[in-house]
């Protein structure tokens, strides 16, 4: 089985950098630039991004020197790249395929979107959820019912309907928001959802206390995707599910990069991304398992986004 290694790892995540249009001139930095006050666009609230971005601005704030952070709540992996486009924050985070699609002007977004990364943080799980009781065993098993794949702009709508699309299953499709589509799904109104993040991502793990879920092996399809839409969807084991049920499955996992502008300055991502490096154990969520966090070795592996150059500097020095 490919994929990514299953054992616990020192959290290397997020941090934040600033475009020109977000600095702010107060003081002098521990970088040599002014002070800087960062937006990041994260997630939806229950899901792991809005997690880890209000960690990773915690200690920002908290941290020596003058780069603090503030947390912008989005849909998901399109919506922020679309803000980071836009000047609307300074630091978004992504699924790599969504940042392969921006990066290529391709759909759903209308014209490239110049990136660099600051570093590969951690892997994504595509998970497809339904109750326990459910005859659904497989993608095709969801033909003619009711699916949320995820809301308008995350990067689950993106990998769902690519994964309908390979897999030729004619759904009932919502893009419902976690929370709305959980709660659909708790009361039997939606036969599954489609959700990209960690594991235990919290919305889920809420859902599971009230009506138990499990999650569906969509591994069959891994190998239509890479050979439709030209990116290494990777199939992955979750030892445990996470939510109060285990049991060994595969699904297929995504990386999640975190991204700036070409613009960023050097010496703010040199910085940031020396700083998950090093304060890796402060943005570590307490309820995480851990088998999606990556080691060193992986953090610059952030293809298809080149490594901003200042983040580059950063982990050749701390390799020594």
């Amino acid at each position: 089985m490919t994929g990514f290694p299953l054992r616990r790892r020192s959290f290397l995540l997020l941090a934040a950098a600033a475009t020109t249009s977000c600095a702010t001139a107060c003081a002098t930095a521990s970088y040599g630039g002014p002070q800087r006050t960062l937006t990041i666009a994260a997630g939806e609230k229950g899901g792991f991004y809005k997690e880890f971005a209000a960690l990773l601005a915690q200690r920002l704030t908290t941290a020596p020197g003058d780069l603090n952070a503030t947390v912008r709540e989005s849909t998901g992996s399109v919506a922020n790249l679309e803000l980071l486009s836009a000047g609307e924050v300074d630091l978004a985070l992504t699924l790599a395929d969504t940042a392969d699609s921006a990066v290529a002007g391709a759909a759903p977004f209308t014209a490239p979107v110049p990136l660099r990364a600051i570093g590969r943080v951690y892997e994504n799980y595509l998970q497809l959820v339904v109750p326990t009781t459910s005859p659904v065993r497989s993608v095709a098993d969801l033909a003619g019912r009711r699916i949320s794949l995820g809301a308008e702009g995350s990067g689950a709508a993106l990998s769902g309907e690519r994964l309908l699309a390979v897999s030729k299953v004619r759904a009932d499709v919502d893009h419902l928001p976690l929370t709305e589509a959980a709660d659909l799904l708790a009361a039997g109104d939606i036969d599954a959802l489609l959700w990209s993040g960690g594991v235990p991502t919290p919305g889920l793990a809420e859902l599971d206390a009230r009506r138990p879920i499990r999650l569906v092996d969509i591994t069959a399809h891994v190998t239509a995707l890479r050979a439709t839409y030209d990116f290494a969807y990777q199939q992955v084991g979750v030892p445990d599910s996470g939510y109060g049920h285990p049991g060994a499955v595969t699904t297929i996992g995504v990386p999640n990069l975190l991204v700036a502008a070409p613009s960023l300055p050097e010496d703010v991502a040199e910085e940031v991304a020396r700083l998950l490096v090093e304060d890796a154990p402060d943005l570590v969520p307490e309820q995480a398992l851990g088998t999606q966090y990556l080691d060193r070795r992986s953090l610059i592996a952030t293809d298809p986004v080149p490594l901003h150059p200042g983040a580059a500097r950063a982990y050749r020095q701390l390799r020594g």
